[in-house]
Parts: structure tokens; sequence; C-alpha cells
């Protein structure tokens, strides 16, 4: 039995739990956060045994084996290092941190730890971006061309999520005071992860990114609503393809959509989670004449939690570990600069 405690009490911690405890061999013992009141309700509605306000209290607790960090993203790398101090495992929320420094310094830690580590990228869940990696490995494609990739999100729209203007849970990803690195940070993190695990490393990134005014002298309360919520990035992959991926709160009719088209010289593949998350189609041999498109079955994989719980008992680091969130980092970093210079950067190897 692997017993697990939870650090942050907030609404994705809510899915982290559900996913856990349908899990067998897992038992939630424990969840931590700032918000005494937070912690008890959330150990309520969950039937976990003990809440605490004091992180450090309750990763002293020997029985406990590993943690899952759903803190804000500022708070994920004092939080990771404590646990990791503590010979925790950890799977930790993405982004890992909010600077690729940061993102390194955990990576190293959990490794000279010893302990099992792993972002939760949530879309490695889908059996077809595992089929279509290994289409591309196969050969399957020939020698990849180009890549499209995008991630639309409408709640700024929309109130199909809740009202944005109204809620913290939104209101934070608004605004750099608050910890949050836009759009960029939140889920580009997804689409760069999305595109490059089936194609292959980003060598080289160019970046636009945009905050739009969204009320009067862009601020609500405490809220300054300043961080990016559209992005644009060019990128070039290790294997010379070259990409356009994009992410935006502003998709007007996507409430949370990902979708990949990978083009090579013999053929292609697209993939839409709207439209099936075990599903992908192909233009493969012949087809590619008529450009005929076939639907092909991806099989089942397991969960990303279900790989944390397994890489414990196993003794293997499955992926995605910190090492893979500090590399995505590094290029959400230099899509930073980019913006801010207005140049394209090549990306250290």
């Amino acid at each position: 039995m692997i017993r697990l405690a939870i650090i942050g009490a907030g609404s994705m911690a809510g899915e982290h739990a559900k996913q856990f405890q349908a899990l067998d061999g897992v038992e939630l013992v424990a969840v931590c956060d700032l918000d005494g009141g937070r912690a008890q309700a959330f150990a309520a509605r969950h039937a976990i045994p003990a809440a605490y306000t004091d992180l450090k209290a309750m990763l002293a607790r020997e029985e406990i084996d590993a943690v899952s960090n759903v803190t804000s993203d500022a708070a994920h790398k004092a939080t990771s290092l404590a646990a990791i101090a503590a010979g925790k495992h950890i799977l930790c929320e993405k982004p890992l941190a909010t600077s690729a420094a940061d993102a390194e310094a955990m990576a190293a830690a959990a490794r000279e730890a010893g302990v099992i580590n792993m972002i939760n990228l949530s879309y490695r869940n889908a059996p077809a971006i595992h089929q279509a990696r290994e289409l591309i490995a196969s050969g399957a494609l020939g020698r990849i061309r180009h890549v499209d990739a995008s991630y639309r999100q409408s709640w700024l729209v929309s109130h199909a999520w809740g009202r944005w203007d109204q809620d913290s849970q939104w209101l934070w990803r608004l605004s750099q005071r608050h910890g949050s690195k836009g759009v960029l940070g939140d889920v580009g993190i997804h689409i760069l992860d999305f595109a490059s695990f089936p194609v292959g490393d980003i060598t080289a990134v160019n970046c636009r990114l945009k905050c739009y005014d969204k009320a009067p002298d862009s601020r609500i309360g405490d809220y300054v609503l300043d961080a990016n919520d559209t992005a644009l990035m060019r990128v070039e992959f290790a294997c010379g393809a070259l990409g356009s991926l994009h992410a935006t709160r502003w998709a007007t009719g996507h409430h949370n959509s990902l979708s990949l088209s990978v083009h090579g010289d013999r053929g292609a593949l697209r993939v839409d989670l709207d439209a099936a998350k075990d599903r992908l189609h192909v233009c493969l041999g012949e087809d590619v004449h008529p450009a005929c498109w076939r639907e092909v079955v991806a099989p089942e994989t397991p969960s990303l939690y279900r790989r944390f719980i397994d890489g414990i008992v196993k003794g293997h680091n499955d992926q995605p570990d910190f090492a893979r969130g500090a590399a995505l980092q590094r290029v959400l970093d230099a899509c930073f600069v980019s913006d801010a210079e207005d140049r394209s950067l090549a990306l250290a190897g």
C-alpha cells in the first residue's frame, strides 16, 4: 500500500484525490493547505483522515511514502524541495517551476535524493498521443517536415467554467503579481509537450505574446490583469521540421481543445482530443495521393497517476520526469525572451 499525501486543497487537488482513490494499492492519508478551513473541508470531502496547515509537520510523518504537489505555480519549488528533502516520492503539477533555473534545481534535487519524480502533463493520458509517437518513431510518416499544434480555451468569453472576473481561481492566472506566467506558462507547457513528445525536441523558437484589455485600467480588485492570454510560437524541431504552436484563452467555441497535425514526406497524422482521446487519423502509403484519411484506434495506456504509483512500487522512474519538466521550462523561458526582444532563439542541446 502506497500512502500518499496531497499538498494544496484547490480544485485541481480534488482531481488528484479522485484519480488516486480510484487506484488499487493507494491510500490518501493527509492533505496540507495554508488555509486550515479549506484543508479540513477537503479532507472531509475526500475522506482523508488528517489535515495540516504546516507542511513540515505533515512531511515528518514517516508512513507517508509520496506526495502529490498541487500548489500554485510559484509555490512548486519550495514545496517540492521540502518533500524531496523528506525523502518523499513526488508528482508535481505543471509547470514544474516558473523558471528554468528553479526547475533544474528541482530535477537535480530529486535525482540526488533518488526519489521517483514526475510532472503531471495530463494529456500524456491520451492513448492517441502515444500512438502518434510510435508511428513517427517507426518511420511511417517518413521525414517530418511540418507540425501544427494548438491549445484552445475560451473561459475569457464563456461562463462554462464559471465567471473569470469574479473568481480568484481564474483571476490569479491573469496576474503576474500573483505568480502567473499567463497562458504560455499555464497551458503553453501542455502544447509544447503535446507536440514535442511525439515529434522530438524543440531546438529553436520565435514567440509572440499578447495581453488584451479585459477590465477598466486592466485591474479587478487586487488583481492587475497583465499576464499574456494568447501565445503564438514558431518552432524548429531537432529533426529539422518547422512548426506552428499556439495557445489562447480567447478561442470562442472551444472549451478546452487540443489538436496536433504532423506531416512527413511519406504520410501524415492528426490528433483531436475533442473528437476522441483514443483515436487518431492517418494518411499513409497509397492514401497520400488521393489525400484519404483513415481512423486508427490507439491501444489503452495506463494513466500518469497509475504510472507514478507503479514507478514507486517497481523502483523505476517513468516519464515525464522532472528533467522533462526542466527541458520544457527552458523552452518557455526562451519564449518570454523571444517576445521581449522580438527575435528567434536557439536552444542549447
